[in-house]
């Protein structure tokens, strides 16, 4: 079994859903992380607070510099994660498409490093 990512990626200048459509929504990925665990496929989910709430770390020389707000600015950012197993890329793509379908979002899917 291999770790796979699901990155919800919302748009920066997206309009959030009424609040019907938002409950609704809800509704569906509460399903499809019910799937996930019934799957034994599930390791972790969550959504994410905008990037203007973000505070970055940065190495500058020997100590750390802090700053407020997002590194860059873009047209998308990381709304909410989903941290799954799967068997191979196959699978994970079918999870993928379900959390789109579920999200009503764009969905990235990227495998782990493996580390031995």
């Amino acid at each position: 079994m291999t770790y796979y990512l699901l990155s919800v990626v919302t748009p920066t200048d997206g309009t959030p859903p009424e609040p019907d459509a938002l409950a609704a929504i809800m509704r569906d990925v509460e399903a499809f992380n019910q799937e996930l665990r019934d799957a034994g496929a599930w390791v972790f989910a969550g959504g994410l607070h905008g990037p203007e709430t973000a505070t970055m770390l940065r190495p500058e020389g020997g100590d750390v510099l802090i700053t407020d707000g997002p590194f860059a600015e873009g047209k998308e950012y990381l709304g909410g994660l989903c941290l799954i197993q799967a068997a191979d890329l196959d699978e994970a793509l079918e999870w993928g498409r379900k959390a789109l379908r579920a999200t009503t979002l764009p969905i990235e899917v990227r495998p782990f490093v493996e580390s031995h």
